[in-house]
């Protein structure tokens, strides 16, 4: 098995040098590999013991991002080593100002898990959710150096638990971790069938996150102004598949206002929706406090704003669902709201729940979206009742980063000086 899979990882890094010249996110993982070595090897200082967390993806860097700044917080003594899989990861938050060094993950191979281990010299390392890199993982075993993973969630039809040669092969990973911290109880019920024990319950640091942007969120009085007396929503990161369905209800309620966050804020992308829209519409990058009266859309042509514009929704349709996934759900949720989403969210555990517990509302075409929006927009018993269950769903799941910080810092750690005894 150690064969094919490093065949795969070989013929993986040879597809994204082939489509470098092609494709811009091939062409970033290619070039930000190059250097990562050079690049630590001038700038590394042992000055202080080292923590390495690694996201594969931004998503990922959401939910790591409250455990570093929590060890920044608690633990000043450590330098932070951020590592990412993908250029969405790596190109948004190579500046992020927590990390004292911020690089791409070199392919999963023997001779780079032993260059980087050895030029890093972490303390301990943290791998957020669904991160599983085996060459990495065994010199981390192989050197004693404590493996956590965090915001984990397993699930049924997940390689680990099949009896396959894959499966097995799997499974043996898993055994290079010191500690598996959880989102909920169906993780804990899979591992312990197969024989690990050594997880805690914790949650999903995203909670923690959100709470946090709630608490530092920016007002933006463009968006206030825009809203006026009228009912709002917004809908985040969305693709042209949600934006289809959207826009037509837009055109047949031009008493509803709306705030659009497309995921791609390119210009041809921004251009291509603005087309679609017969509407009155201003662009945040062109609004003052005059252009926006009298407007519909005010679409949002920049990163960084929608985490804090969601606290003007009365309603929050969240982008994705018609692809390979929803995004951040939790980011309006904290503001207890209704939330509105297409079909493929059921890989989300908090998006699932949110549903069962009637705050949240799948769609899979406009008829469904038209039905669910006409009935939240008009009907006010029943958004308060849903605000009133989504504050109180956000609020009991709060405190991951704690329970994690807690476990790991307050359990005995070894040392390097303890090692070479």
């Amino acid at each position: 098995m150690n064969v094919l899979y490093n065949l795969s990882i070989f013929i993986y890094s040879i597809l994204i040098k082939l489509a470098a010249p092609f494709k811009l996110k091939a062409d970033q993982i290619s070039k930000g590999r190059q250097c990562v070595f050079a690049e630590l090897t001038n700038n590394i200082k042992y000055d202080r013991p080292i923590i390495w967390v690694h996201c594969a993806s931004l998503g990922e860097f959401e939910q790591g991002r409250p455990l570093i700044e929590a060890i920044k917080k608690q633990h000043s003594e450590y330098r932070i080593f951020l590592t990412f899989f993908s250029p969405s990861g790596y190109e948004i938050r190579k500046n992020y100002e927590l990390a004292d060094y911020i690089c791409y993950l070199p392919a999963d191979t023997k001779s780079n898990a032993q260059k980087l281990i050895e030029l890093v010299k972490p303390e301990f390392v943290f791998f957020v959710k669904y991160e599983f890199w085996f060459h990495y993982i065994q010199e981390l075993k192989k050197r004693n150096i404590p493996l956590y993973l965090v915001s984990a969630i397993f699930r049924e039809n997940q390689l680990f638990f099949k009896n396959t040669p894959w499966g097995k092969w799997y499974c043996k990973m898993l055994l290079g971790f010191r500690h598996f911290f959880v989102q909920d109880e169906q993780s804990v019920k899979l591992l312990a069938r197969i024989g690990i024990n050594n997880v805690t319950k914790a949650g999903d640091t995203r909670f923690d996150r959100v709470a946090e942007i709630a608490r530092n969120g920016k007002d933006i009085p463009l968006i206030e102004k825009f809203k006026g007396n009228n009912q709002l929503v917004v809908a985040g990161s969305t693709w042209k598949p949600d934006e289809e369905l959207l826009v037509e209800y837009i055109h047949a309620h031009p008493e509803i206002k709306f705030v659009i966050a497309p995921h791609e804020t390119k210009k041809g992308n921004i251009d291509r929706l603005i087309s679609q829209l017969k509407t009155p519409i201003i662009c945040y990058t062109e609004a003052t406090n005059e252009s926006v009266m009298n407007k519909q859309v005010f679409i949002i042509d920049t990163i960084g704003l929608l985490s804090s514009v969601y606290k003007y929704a009365d309603l929050a349709y969240i982008g994705g669902g018609f692809g390979v996934g929803i995004h951040n759900t939790l980011e309006a949720a904290i503001f207890g709201m209704p939330i509105v989403f297409g079909p493929n969210y059921l890989r989300f555990n908090e998006a699932t729940t949110m549903v069962k517990l009637g705050v949240a509302n799948p769609i899979n075409d406009y008829s469904g979206l038209k039905t669910i929006l006409d009935s939240l927009l008009t009907d006010t018993g029943k958004r308060d009742k849903i605000t009133t269950d989504c504050i109180s769903f956000t609020q009991q799941n709060l405190g991951a980063t704690t329970t994690i910080v807690s476990k790991v810092f307050n359990k005995p750690l070894i040392s390097k000086s303890e090692k070479q005894v």
